[in-house]
């Protein structure tokens, strides 16, 4: 991976904001807001391990530590597109469509859940705050990931409720989120119409503040060729064919998650969110929910980046949500 790679974004938006912001304290500002590391919880690992008061799959396995040892169907089984420990099963598949330039390549990762609290949500650097990045890949890599997405890029943003891991880490509501619930259960919400605390009462484990949401009751949500992305400076339209990170809701604990890949003519053009959201539906969501896209667009399995990002190489985002491989 060239280093220039992994800052490349941070360079355009630097540029971008020396160009457009003419006035010294102005552009400051902006490289303050935009590209400086803001870190408010230096050790995540740490924070969670003593705030968290929610019970994971880990602590229960613990606990089951006897029955498991006898229960031979536990055993691990990993090939090149599947994962399985005899509770949690991901299934990787490649879906390509159409031709020429109108070729459209993504991928499905087919989640079944032993319990909610087995998919994680991890921060790059394992640190929370604002402009902090990492690849997918690394970030997955550090926490023992088998499987990995990019997450919602909560570091680009001062707003939206972020509950991790059964951790709050930022209460400014401004959006539809998604909200994972402990007893396997996924829901769309509105932010502005509760809290975090709330949430973390009613048994989130994690939240995602992104949007926007695709699929609601089995059919895709009305006016997608209208929504429109934070106004946050640098952000760009969501709009047209663009690669896309979504994640699905098919039942309890049975989740889909679908990264297409796009600006790479021949290959993948990418797709828009009423496109993406019929794949979702084709699959069998019922609730389906748009995550970062663009270059951010992230599918890790076993060890590698499965897709091909837009920019030649991965980009780096500031979360990712993973399963992590059995030892």
């Amino acid at each position: 991976m060239q280093p220039n790679r992994r800052t490349r974004a941070k360079i355009l938006l630097a540029s971008g904001l020396a160009v457009v912001l003419t006035g010294g304290g102005a552009a400051a500002w902006a490289v303050d807001r935009f590209l400086v590391e803001h870190v408010e919880i230096s050790d995540v690992s740490a924070y969670e391990a003593e705030n968290s008061t929610v019970q994971t799959s880990d602590t229960t396995a613990d606990d089951d530590a006897t029955d498991a040892a006898a229960d031979e169907s536990a055993e691990t089984v990993l090939t090149d597109t599947a994962y399985s420990d005899g509770a949690t099963e991901v299934t990787i598949s490649t879906v390509t469509s159409g031709s020429g330039d109108e070729t459209v390549t993504y991928y499905v990762a087919d989640v079944v859940l032993s319990d909610a609290t087995a998919l994680r949500s991890a921060f790059a650097k394992d640190q929370f705050g604002e402009n902090i990045t990492e690849l997918t890949s690394d970030i997955a890599a550090d926490n023992g990931a088998v499987f990995a997405v990019n997450g919602d890029y909560y570091g680009f943003r001062d707003t939206g409720i972020v509950i991790r891991n059964g951790v709050v880490y930022r209460d400014e509501s401004a959006r539809a989120g998604l909200a994972f619930y402990t007893d396997g259960s996924v829901e769309v919400y509105d932010e502005t119409e509760t809290t975090a605390d709330e949430l973390l009462a009613d048994g989130v484990w994690n939240t995602l503040s992104f949007g926007p949401a695709l699929v609601e009751d089995g059919e895709v949500v009305a006016g997608l060729d209208e929504a429109e992305v934070d106004t946050n400076f640098g952000n760009h339209s969501i709009q047209g064919d663009q690669p896309r990170t979504a994640v699905g809701v098919i039942d309890e604990n049975h989740l889909v998650f679908v990264v297409v890949d796009g600006r790479q003519e021949g290959y993948s053009t990418g797709v828009t969110l009423d496109e993406l959201a019929d794949i979702l539906v084709n699959l069998g969501a019922t609730t389906a929910y748009n995550l970062d896209g663009g270059g951010s667009s992230t599918l890790y399995f076993n060890g590698e980046v499965v897709n091909q990002p837009s920019n030649g190489g991965e980009r780096a985002t500031s979360d990712i949500l993973y399963i992590a491989g059995s030892s």
